[in-house]
């Protein structure tokens, strides 16, 4: 009798440990100065069928926002709180999701660009590959690489191809995946490329698939690509489009010399974006095949909007040499973020919302391929997170003491409901400001006056009502300088006040043969 029950005391023990956890996987991934406009699913031309096909199954915001710069927006992200808030890139007073879903459970994992303190495998990343730096070289890399908390020399061949940052990325996604699986855990796989980012590199055959496709410059792409938006109804028939910012010069203007080399720098862009997607596509197939695609959550975004800056050397070098260095600037910036105004940096739309993807085949209970216009932001990632694994959000992770949430579940979207959502969303990077309260929203550039917008009724930001409410104004103003005293903890310079009239923005550079290092 007792051997019986010994027996069974073992069968069930053993029935215990090899109960599979239901919770979903979690693959969150995130592109690097990705415009509004620059995946096929969001109007754009460049071929993204991996993207398209989430979207279609899926879910997509077009009120999704971010902080409109590299690593706050990675703060955001991490620990569900604004990025000064968190302590910034310390990140001292924030947990990150990997600590917490590592706490609940979770293996956890992340391949790809950091841009923070330290390094993932210190806040809560069972594993590592990628590079600490914001930016790196995609063929040669920097030393800032690291795999698993330890030093990476990059090599010249990685699983028989060429190195290309893009697809080694995907690589050690894919290897950390099956780690994952072997685990029987959950996952949270994060993945933040470094593409579209600047330096514009990418293989020949990769480039040269593009080539030809941008002669008729950004006036032209600006408006087929807004004609696709509306198309695709990402927005209402009234919407307007954003007019040509002031510093872009019309398309027409250009010498002949300049239309080539400004649309062979488009080229390597969207050849960029051509390599991200078909890498998504590896991990989405993947998962496929090992069964797993349906209960797993992936998340698409993007750090910020299509990025100004004009820092190119190396014009005359081809753009799959690596001692080239490209970027493009405020032109073909402003047709990625199309049909918003402004760009990374900058707190109105341009810089600040981007696409998003939902797709969950086992947790959405949308109509596949629906679009939604719910206000969100990366600080609502934590919130989701935590809802999904029953996970804990912690007051103390060490020494550090942890800020109260600023985000709130995706959950209620994910299900199709009404969520009730933030009284109000806040903005801040260096001297661009904004506040979104309900439809209103209040923006500031350069420490320029405010302006004041109602997105209802002007997504684009075409029609400044400040000088028809001042008292709204003044109460939105109010509420912006009390979060970022008493919530972000700023100081100093980051206080100042608005000035009495607009800040003349200049963000294009002259990009003639003389403009232009070789």
């Amino acid at each position: 009798m007792l051997r019986t029950f010994f027996a069974f005391l073992i069968l069930f023990c053993a029935s215990l440990n090899t109960h599979s956890d239901d919770r979903p996987n979690i693959l969150l991934i995130m592109a690097d100065d990705l415009g509004f406009s620059d995946i096929g699913c969001y109007g754009s031309e460049i071929p993204t069928p991996n993207l398209d096909k989430l979207a279609n199954n899926g879910l997509r915001f077009t009120q999704f926002y971010n902080t409109s710069k590299c690593h706050s927006s990675r703060v955001s992200l991490l620990t569900g709180l604004y990025c000064d808030q968190a302590g910034g890139e310390s990140l001292s007073r924030g947990a990150t999701i990997a600590e917490v879903l590592k706490q609940a459970g979770y293996f956890t994992a992340m391949s790809g660009k950091w841009h923070l303190s330290k390094q993932p495998t210190d806040f809560g990343f069972d594993r590592y590959w990628g590079h600490l730096s914001g930016a790196t070289n995609f063929f040669v890399g920097d030393d800032t690489f690291r795999y698993n908390g330890k030093n990476y020399t990059v090599p010249e061949t990685l699983n028989g191809r060429p190195f290309y940052t893009t697809h080694a990325i995907t690589d050690f996604a894919i290897e950390f995946i099956n780690q994952g699986l072997e685990s029987d855990r959950p996952f949270l796989m994060y993945m933040p490329f470094n593409a579209p980012h600047y330096p514009l590199q990418a293989p020949e055959a990769d480039v040269k698939r593009h080539l030809g496709n941008y002669h008729d410059g950004w006036d032209e792409l600006r408006k087929s690509r807004f004609a696709k938006q509306l198309e695709l109804g990402l927005f209402p028939a009234d919407t307007q489009l954003s007019q040509r910012s002031d510093h872009v010069p019309a398309w027409s203007s250009l010498s002949a010399e300049d239309k080539a080399w400004e649309a062979k720098r488009m080229a390597v862009f969207a050849a960029m974006v051509d390599l991200l997607d078909q890498n998504i596509g590896r991990v989405i197939a993947h998962l496929k095949d090992k069964g797993v695609l349906d209960n797993t959550l992936i998340l698409f975004c993007s750090d910020n909007g299509a990025c100004p800056f004009e820092r190119t050397e190396g014009r005359f070098k081809d753009p799959w040499d690596p001692k080239s260095y490209w970027l493009y600037d405020a032109s073909w910036a402003n047709a990625g973020n199309t049909p918003f105004r402004l760009y990374k940096q900058n707190q109105h739309e341009g810089g600040i919302c981007s696409p998003m993807i939902a797709h969950w085949p086992k947790g959405l209970q949308t109509k596949p391929g629906s679009i939604t216009t719910e206000t969100a932001h990366l600080v609502d990632f934590m919130a989701t997170f935590l809802e999904i694994a029953d996970a804990a959000y912690p007051k103390q992770v060490g020494e550090r003491t942890i800020d109260p949430l600023a985000g709130k579940s995706l959950l209620p979207v994910f299900r199709g409901e009404k969520r009730e959502g933030h009284e109000v969303l806040y903005f801040h990077f260096g001297s661009d400001r904004a506040l979104r309260m309900g439809p209103w929203k209040l923006v500031s550039a350069k420490l320029g006056r405010w302006e004041l917008y109602n997105l209802n009724k002007d997504r684009t930001e075409m029609k400044d009502l400040a000088g028809r409410y001042p008292a709204r104004v003044e109460k939105m103003q109010a509420i912006w300088f009390d979060i970022a005293k008493n919530q972000e903890r700023l100081k100093g310079k980051n206080l100042l006040p608005v000035k009495k009239t607009l800040t003349p923005l200049h963000f294009r550079k002259d990009t003639s043969s003389g403009g232009v290092k070789n």
